[in-house]
């Protein structure tokens, strides 16, 4: 796999913070580019979940779980 060294600017606080702790800045930029659009489809999908799991959870306080019907032990364990 070809890399490239691209230019980045970073404060100069952070930069040292990191070193400081440990951290090895040449793979962040490459983990946060490979990372960015993971975290952002999940929060797309707990957005346009959100009602769904809603209301999935009134069910569950009103009713229970589906699994209580098989197993009605369970629930009280």
């Amino acid at each position: 796999m070809t890399q490239k060294a691209p230019h980045v600017r970073v404060r100069a606080d952070l930069l040292e913070s990191d070193r400081a702790h440990g951290v090895n800045v040449s793979t962040v930029p490459e983990s946060a580019l490979r990372d960015t659009p993971k975290h952002r489809w999940q929060r797309q999908w707990q957005e346009e979940s959100r009602a769904a799991i809603a209301t999935y959870n009134d069910f569950v306080t009103q009713h229970g779980v589906f699994s209580s019907v098989l197993n009605p032990d369970a629930a009280n364990s």
